[in-house]
This record gives C-alpha cells, sequence and structure tokens, in this order.
C-alpha cells in the first residue's frame, strides 16, 4: 500500500511531546502500557494479559485487548491527538487512561518508527501500521491470530539503554505493578496483588507491618504511624505514612499516585493540603484528571474536594489519637506541631487538641494552655520569644503566670480560644503592668532617696527614660527596663526617623505627634544589695555612670534593641565607673 502523510506535523509533534509535553523519555513505556490496558478494559472480557519482550533488537508489547480494525487504524493513528477510544469506540472517558493516538506516539521518544500489528475483536483480518518520526506511515495487511495488539519499537542511536532488558524490566515493575491485569516481561511476572493497602490480612499487626515495610521500600523510613485514606468520589483509596522525624513546613510534600492503578508520578504536589506536610502518601484514584502529559493531577473541582476529604481523614486520625492513644499524640505533636498548630487556626477540633495535650512554655515551666488557666486564671502572654524570655522570670516571681506566644501560630491560636469557652480567655501582657505588682517603698525611705532619684533622672533624661526605684523578686536583678506597647511603638518610630530620609522623619514626626506620652522605665530594684548601694552614692558619687550602668545592663539582659545614644552612654558609664575605682576623689587629697 502506498505511504501517506499524517494529518498533522508529525515532527513538530515529535518536538513537543519531547521538549515541552514528558518530563523524561522513559515515560514511553507507561504510554505504551496504558494504550494496552485501555483496549484490554475496551474489550471487556474480565482479566487480560501484557507481555513485553526485550531482545533482537527490538522491544515488543503484547495485548489481548480489543484490537484494532483497518478503518480504525487510519482514523485512530492517522488524525492525531482528534480521536480517542471515548470518540470513535463510545466508551466514557473515566474507562480509559488516555488517548491512544498521542500515547503511541511517545514511542517517538526513543525510536524512528514505530510498528502496530492489530487484530479487531469485532472481527477482520488484522492489520499493521508503520509509521515513522519524519512524517510518514503506511498500512497494509499483517498476521496475527489472536484479537489484541502488538507494539515494535526499535531504538534509534542513543536510546539504545531505555530499550534494554534492564531498565524496561524496572519501568515496567516501576509503573505497572500494581495493574489490575497479567504483566510479564521477557517470563517474569511483574505484577501482584494489587495496591498494598488492600491485601487481605486477618491480623491487623501484620497488615500494619507489611505496610510500613512497603514504606520503607519505598521512601527508606519507617512511619510513625499508617493512616488508611478513602475519598469515595474521587474513587481514591490509600494510605498516608506519618513522618517519624520533623520537617519543614515550607516543603512542598511530594506524593505517590496512581490512577486506575497505573502510576501516573512519584512526586505529585497538591494532593493534599499544605498543613498537612508530615505525611507521604501512596495513592489509587480512579476519577481525578491528569494533566496532558500524565505527570501531574489537573486541578479542578474535584482535586480540590479530593484534598479537603483528605485533610479531613487525617484531621480526625489526630482526633481518634486523642482519644484512643494520648501518649502517642504527645509524641507527635512533639515531631510535628507546626502542622497541629496550622490546622488549629480555623478546625475547632484541632484547636482542643492544641489546647489539651500540646505543652507551651510557660513561666512556671512547661505545661498546657488548659493547665496554665487552671493554675493561673489572671495569666497573660507575650507576643514574642523576647518578650517572654525577658520577663518570665520577674512575671513569675510576683505571681503573675506567663505563657510564651512567640512561636509561630501560638499568638493566633491563644486569642482563638474564646472560640471554644468565653471563660479560656488570655489577655496580652502589657510590661508596664507589672510596675502595679511591684512593692512600693515606705514613705520615709522614698523621701530619703529624692535627691538620687533627681540625679538618676537627670543621667537617663536624654534617653527618654523615667527612673523608679521599687522592691521585687528575684533580688538578684539589680534593674529592670519595662516598656509598653505604647511607648515601644513610641521607641520604633524614633529609630525609623533617625534612619529615614528628611521627607519620611516628617512624616514620621507627625505620626508621632499623635501618640500618647508614656516613657519606657528603668525600674531599679531596692532588694537588690548593688542597687542599694548605688542609691546611697552622695552628692561626691558617681551617680551618673552608675544609673547609666545599670540602665545597660536591663537593656542587654532584656534582649532590648540597641540604639546609637544606648551604645554610647553604656561605653561612657563603663570609663567613667573605670576611671573612679582607679582614681576615687580620696586618692587625689
Amino acid at each position: 500500500m502506498a505511504e501517506q502523510a499524517f494529518q498533522v506535523d508529525l515532527r513538530g509533534v515529535v518536538d513537543l511531546l519531547s521538549r515541552h509535553l514528558y518530563a523524561s523519555p522513559r515515560v514511553y513505556l507507561r504510554e505504551l502500557l496504558q494504550n494496552a490496558v485501555d483496549a484490554i478494559t475496551a474489550r471487556g472480557a474480565g482479566g487480560g494479559r501484557v507481555v513485553i519482550e526485550t531482545g533482537g533488537g527490538a522491544l515488543r508489547v503484547h495485548d489481548d485487548g480489543v484490537g484494532l480494525t483497518a478503518d480504525e487504524v487510519h482514523t485512530l493513528l492517522a488524525t492525531i491527538g482528534r480521536s480517542s477510544k471515548r470518540d470513535e469506540l463510545g466508551f466514557a472517558r473515566h474507562d480509559f487512561l488516555g488517548q491512544f493516538g498521542i500515547g503511541l506516539l511517545s514511542g517517538f521518544l526513543v525510536a524512528d518508527e514505530i510498528e502496530v500489528v492489530s487484530r479487531s475483536a469485532k472481527g477482520g483480518d488484522a492489520v499493521r501500521w508503520t509509521g515513522r518520526s519524519e512524517g510518514s506511515y503506511r498500512v497494509e495487511p499483517g498476521e496475527r491470530d489472536e484479537p489484541g495488539t502488538t507494539v515494535t519499537l526499535r531504538p534509534r542511536p542513543g536510546s539504545a539503554e531505555l530499550l534494554s532488558a534492564p531498565v524496561v524490566a524496572e519501568l515496567a515493575r516501576a509503573y505497572g505493578a500494581l495493574l489490575p491485569i497479567e504483566l510479564v516481561v521477557d517470563g517474569v511476572a511483574v505484577t501482584g496483588e494489587g495496591p498494598p493497602w488492600q491485601a487481605s490480612h486477618r491480623d491487623p499487626a501484620a497488615r500494619r507491618r507489611a505496610l510500613e515495610r512497603y514504606c520503607e521500600e519505598l521512601y527508606g523510613f519507617t512511619p510513625f504511624d499508617v493512616v488508611d485514606l478513602e475519598v469515595a468520589e474521587a474513587g481514591l483509596t490509600g494510605v498516608a505514612f506519618v513522618l517519624p522525624e520533623p520537617v519543614s513546613p515550607t516543603a512542598r510534600a511530594a506524593h505517590r499516585v496512581y490512577l486506575k492503578r497505573m502510576l501516573l508520578a512519584e512526586s505529585v504536589h497538591g494532593l493534599l493540603p499544605e498543613w498537612a506536610f508530615f505525611v507521604r502518601c501512596v495513592v489509587d484514584a480512579g476519577e481525578l484528571r491528569p494533566t496532558a502529559s500524565r505527570e501531574a493531577l489537573f486541578e479542578d473541582e474535584l482535586l480540590e474536594s479530593a484534598r479537603e476529604g483528605l485533610g479531613e481523614v487525617l484531621r480526625q486520625w489526630l482526633v481518634r489519637l486523642a482519644e484512643t492513644d494520648p501518649p502517642k499524640l504527645r509524641a507527635f505533636l512533639r515531631l510535628h506541631q507546626l502542622g497541629v498548630k496550622a490546622m488549629a487556626l480555623h478546625d475547632d477540633d484541632m484547636l482542643r487538641i492544641v489546647d489539651r495535650w500540646m505543652e507551651y512554655e510557660t513561666s512556671a515551666g512547661p505545661m498546657t494552655l488548659r493547665e496554665f488557666r487552671r493554675r493561673h486564671p489572671g495569666g497573660r502572654f507575650t507576643g514574642s520569644v523576647e518578650e517572654f524570655r525577658r520577663l518570665s522570670a520577674v512575671a513569675g516571681a510576683q505571681g503573675v503566670g506567663l505563657v510564651n506566644g512567640g512561636y509561630v501560630h501560638d499568638t493566633e491560636i491563644i486569642e482563638r480560644l474564646p472560640d471554644l469557652d468565653p471563660d479560656a480567655r488570655l489577655a496580652r501582657l502589657d510590661a508596664s503592668e507589672l510596675t502595679t505588682t511591684f512593692g512600693v517603698l515606705d514613705p520615709a525611705a522614698e523621701l530619703a532617696l529624692r535627691p538620687f532619684l533627681a540625679a538618676a533622672q537627670r543621667a537617663v533624661e536624654r534617653l527618654g527614660c523615667e527612673v523608679v526605684v521599687r522592691d521585687f523578686d528575684p533580688a538578684s536583678l539589680p534593674a529592670l527596663y519595662l516598656t509598653s506597647r505604647d511607648a515601644q511603638f513610641r521607641e520604633e518610630l524614633s529609630r525609623a526617623r533617625e534612619e529615614a530620609g528628611e521627607l519620611w522623619a516628617d512624616v514620621l514626626g507627625a505620626v508621632g505627634a499623635t501618640t500618647g506620652v508614656e516613657r519606657p522605665q528603668l525600674v531599679l530594684n531596692y532588694r537588690n544589695p548593688l542597687t542599694r548601694r548605688v542609691t546611697a552614692l552622695g552628692d561626691g558619687g558617681p551617680v551618673e555612670p552608675a544609673v547609666q550602668a545599670l540602665y545597660g545592663q536591663a537593656l542587654l539582659l532584656g534582649h532590648h534593641p540597641l540604639r546609637p545614644a544606648d551604645t554610647a552612654v553604656l561605653n561612657r558609664s563603663f570609663i567613667g565607673l573605670l576611671e573612679w575605682a582607679v582614681h576615687p576623689p580620696e586618692a587625689g587629697r
């Protein structure tokens, strides 16, 4: 029969496939397997067999599917991309894995010629179709006794390894090990009992061990736990393996996805909600749509619904763990607390788990939020880790319970607690509140300290700070620098004005003019022996450098940012005290 030309620019299509559609030429075997499985499905006889043979300089893929008539060969293989089994054979799209023509053309990724010999189950003689990558094909009588199809590829120079026996066996196992048909490569059976999570086990413990071994083979780790997955509307079943080690929540989780038990890809993104970064999944779906390359999932409403369904399964697993195995839940929370916190921002059940089981850093040691509220009905929380470290010891000594809300999601979670119970409210700490819990000096001592306080105020006046003397624990702390949220805002505004240009400095100045006049406080601890000695310095003593040194130490101990003026004062106070120690006034007399 005379050669004919394809009804497309085949060379352009092959270039498109290799450069833009498929990530690797290795997918050619998956496409041939998909065509074979589609043909078996179309025949509808149940079961089916695909035999792959290597050797003799060629690769042959035999199936006992529905086969093609001569007319179908012309229609399906000549008009590439328009026709599919859905169109020509009258079957619904979900019965098949892909389009026959485009899938067959993937053979041109590794070969310059594709030969198809097919005999239709409808009857008629066998037909041979031979297509070439330069854009021509021919159809002629073929030889085949039984219905089905054989596809033959001969590697082009440089592609022989991809069609070699070891590589073909590896690809067949990767793509087709779970197929519901008999798949044989060079006489060795590839398919087994189907998806491991569907294997029947009378003993749940034996099933668990089998799935753990499966995870070890696939991912190289023994899972913390195994969660069965099912989303009926997507025809999805599978397992989620909970990672046994912490992982960054920003890492994109990749999952192994099969469509109708044919491997789609080993690293599919977007299958689960972003917060579920602590699991790796293996799933098989019957209704999800692949992208054109069949290497990822098509983003549509069904995938979004499946994603939500899988998230719900994982959420229920955590709730069940809280009810049945609290120690295991605590171990999980220590590993993957960020994922659970992310869920708790929107999910009340997760918020209850966090409230009841997750330990927080508090001024009284690690404890859950629920336990903290029980012990400290008037407790407070800080919005930053630095503020907690700065004030926890002082707050605890005054009997004020303090929770560290400075880690990721913690403040939002604490502020969401009243959604569960209005009585579960915790107020954010304003550091200036602590001064109300400190002891005040008796009137006589306060009167005696007035000259010192006046001198101390002069020492730090240009730093925008107010000096007060109080009596508080811990006694080992000589001074404490406290700033309210309003005062902190003014400090940040002042620093921004210093660093900004003239225009923005004027704008920031206008903003600052609208704020209050409350200033940070340097609280000197009269219970501290060193502080008492400083307050007892007379007119001839180094009051100014001593107070400035206490100011600098309070900034450093509290992890406050140092402005250039603060650094300069700290240096001057050190030099001043050093000079006083080396040359006290008495030495000069």
